[in-house]
């Protein structure tokens, strides 16, 4: 059946139906009606017979709400778009739920809530699209601003940023590249390296002394604001030490194999290996000739940068508006012991720890990490399971 609903009668079918509290739906139709008329947009209801209730309907493309009942309304699958903007400072893509209906290239549309995920060192955007697809399945009125940093994925083939290569440029190119796209986030979440970025990005933007439009969450997956502790060089898989010994490796390469088989000779892990055979890609379209993905040289420096920099005074003195949360993976290859911990809680910033996850807490434990973070998206927008089937995992530093 067809039907073309008002604001009016959407509201009285998702109260009604049991989908939703009377805000929580005005909330989500208020949104929706600003992405695009519901009066020029058709609706499917779907009625079925339901345990210990009459009658409830499935809505596709009203909102998204969670059933007292458990019963979820399907959407339509989230939609990953490439970039738009002719000249960007950096490779990028929209993860969109169903229900947002923007583009950069609208001007004066205002935008969904939006979400910006960055990848770690000798990762890509690729590494964070399952979770991101996740966020938004969960959340579909949102938007997740995926990149490639400085050095890394397709951003390494664009025109080279000005140096030097570190924590606070990578954030300096987000930031501009938000400027373009005219976006301003509700959400930063980075891992490892791209933690230390997003902290960088919010005390940048306090710096700038200008206030904040809305309120923003940060997000610091497995990474700390000082000193990174992961061992010394000699410890098996040391991000420094693998970097080091790839820039030493002769290029072309036949094959992934030769290079995985190099690392394991080397006493890297397989693991490690076939993630770092990730990056390799055809010379000039040829399959047999293998060379970096990416820019090693500019990476070192990055990673460097990302051992070194200090954001204590970040934390220490968050500017207004800005929340930060931290996630401590349960099996963390990075050393929190000690003060720090307590020294991020005395300042009023959240410390989560997620079980059965290692370092790459996007990829262990996707579901756990979701329930962490849902609440701060707003649970009125939880109806998704898990899904039934997850893309491959992918990692980052």
């Amino acid at each position: 059946m067809r039907l073309v609903f008002g604001y009016q009668k959407s509201l009285e079918l998702l109260t009604r139906g049991g989908f939703a509290s009377t805000s929580i739906a005005q909330n989500r139709l208020h949104f929706f009606q600003q992405q695009e008329p519901l009066c020029s947009l058709s609706r499917k209801v779907q009625r079925k017979e339901c345990k210990g209730r009459q009658l409830c309907s499935q809505v596709r493309g009203v909102a998204s709400m969670e059933s007292p009942s458990g019963f979820a309304p399907a959407l339509p699958k989230p939609v990953s778009r490439p970039a738009q903007l002719p000249d960007p400072p950096l490779a990028y893509e929209l993860v969109q739920g169903a229900l947002v209906r923007w583009s950069e290239q609208q001007a004066g549309q205002r935008p969904p809530p939006t979400a910006v995920m960055v990848h770690g060192i000798l990762g890509s955007r690729k590494n964070m699209q399952a979770y991101a697809h996740r966020l938004v399945e969960g959340f579909p009125a949102w938007q997740v601003l995926l990149v490639d940093i400085r050095c890394h994925g397709e951003s390494a083939n664009l025109p080279p940023p000005p140096g030097p290569h570190g924590v606070e440029s990578s954030a300096q190119d987000i930031l501009k590249l938000l400027s373009q796209l005219k976006l301003f986030p509700e959400v930063l979440i980075g891992h490892s390296f791209g933690g230390k970025v997003v902290m960088s990005m919010g005390e940048q933007f306090g710096a700038s002394g200008k206030r904040l439009p809305r309120p923003v969450q940060v997000w610091v997956l497995d990474a700390l604001p000082g000193e990174v502790r992961t061992g010394g060089r000699e410890t098996q898989d040391h991000p420094a030490a693998l970097i080091a010994h790839l820039q030493q490796m002769p290029m072309p390469l036949p094959n992934r194999t030769a290079l995985q088989n190099d690392l394991l000779n080397a006493g890297f892990s397989l693991t490690v290996a076939r993630w770092a055979s990730t990056n390799l890609r055809p010379l000039n379209g040829d399959h047999r000739k293998l060379v970096w993905a990416l820019d090693l040289n500019g990476i070192a420096d990055m990673y460097e940068s990302y051992e070194t920099a200090n954001l204590w005074s970040f934390i220490i003195g968050t500017p207004e508006g800005l929340r930060v949360s931290f996630v401590k993976a349960e099996h963390s290859t990075f050393r929190w012991a000690g003060p720090e911990q307590a020294v991020i809680s005395s300042h009023g910033h959240a410390v989560h720890t997620l079980h059965k996850s290692g370092h790459w807490v996007h990829a262990d434990n996707p579901d756990g990490l979701f329930q962490i973070m849902a609440p701060y998206f707003g649970a009125a927008d939880l109806h998704v399971k898990k899904p039934s089937s997850w893309p491959a995992r992918a990692r980052s530093g």
